[in-house]
């Protein structure tokens, strides 16, 4: 791992964590107008005038630009993984958004999840693999990926508050690790010139897939808290992407006598999705400042807004 490949996807992270801290403290000031494709729509339509919405956005713009730039250098199994920091970045700048601390429960089941991940990731030691995947290769993986997607999105119409809001970020996760797939194929094709990549599919395909888990991503803000959609979205999205990187890029990871420190990571990636979990159940930290609950008419909007 370079310095320059750390150095760009921790700057990712921190953009990307400061796109959902603000695009959820957007979501806070739109009370919930239902289900149903038409009543989504129009609480997206009024989302997208609140000035958090529109930081948030241009903050995810830049954290994509910065994510190319490390794909570009770096593997795909390094550089998703390393985004994972961005639990933590989320932390930081919920706190200053919303003006209110996570408890030490949510803390210590955020750092159990950045540790168990970071304990993965050093253990697994990715190889730098290919800059294209081979060719023929991305039908199957995409038809993969599509049936997990439509999977998991199934699921969560089954369940309601942080379940559903869990759901939706890994289908979401699942999502944006083939953006970066795909992202990292177009990067690698940058060597046959700009022309000649504006006349392939893989540029159009991860357009698409981008601006569907954009769409995932706002599903997910809608649903629930942050302590919910957001550790599913960002680990979803590192492991989917060790697993794309094996597939398509030749990313190897160590096994061996590697595979029980990954499996300690992996156990303390489940011990903090459980603490997580009960989390979300309880603290609202990233709710509306003033809107947390009590006595009054912003406890009452409060309250409706959860229910």
């Amino acid at each position: 791992m370079s310095a320059l490949t750390i150095a760009l996807a921790l700057l990712a992270a921190l953009s990307n964590a400061s796109a959902s801290v603000l695009q959820r403290r957007a979501a806070t000031d739109e009370s919930d107008a239902g289900s149903g494709a038409r009543q989504a729509l129009r609480w997206l339509v009024r989302v997208l005038r609140r000035p958090y919405w529109l930081a948030g956005a241009g903050l995810l713009a830049l954290s994509t630009v910065l994510q190319a730039a490390a794909l570009a250098v770096g593997s795909l199994s390094v550089v998703q993984p390393l985004m994972a920091s961005e639990l933590l970045f989320t932390l930081a700048v919920g706190s200053v958004v919303f003006h209110r601390r996570p408890d030490s429960r949510t803390w210590l089941a955020f750092a159990a999840l950045a540790v168990g991940l970071a304990l993965f990731l050093g253990a697994a030691s990715p190889s730098e693999g290919r800059s294209t995947a081979e060719p023929g290769s991305w039908l199957p993986v995409g038809a993969a990926v599509l049936g997990v997607v439509v999977v998991v999105l199934g699921a969560s119409r089954l369940v309601t508050g942080a379940p559903r809001a869990g759901l939706l970020g890994l289908a979401t996760a699942v999502s944006f690790a083939a953006t970066a797939a795909l992202i990292k194929e177009v990067m690698g094709r940058l060597g046959q010139g700009v022309g000649a990549v504006l006349t392939q599919w893989p540029l159009y395909v991860a357009l698409a897939v981008g601006a569907l888990s954009f769409l995932l991503l706002q599903s997910a803000f809608r649903a629930g808290s942050l302590t919910a959609s957001q550790p599913a979205l960002t680990l979803g999205d590192a492991l989917t992407s060790v697993a794309l990187g094996w597939v398509l890029f030749q990313e190897y990871i160590g096994l061996g006598v590697r595979v029980l420190p990954e499996a300690i990571g992996v156990a303390l990636v489940g011990v903090g999705s459980v603490g997580l979990a009960g989390a979300a159940a309880g603290d609202q930290w990233d709710a509306a400042p003033g809107e947390r609950g009590g006595a009054g008419p912003d406890g009452a909007r409060s309250e409706r807004q959860r229910s």
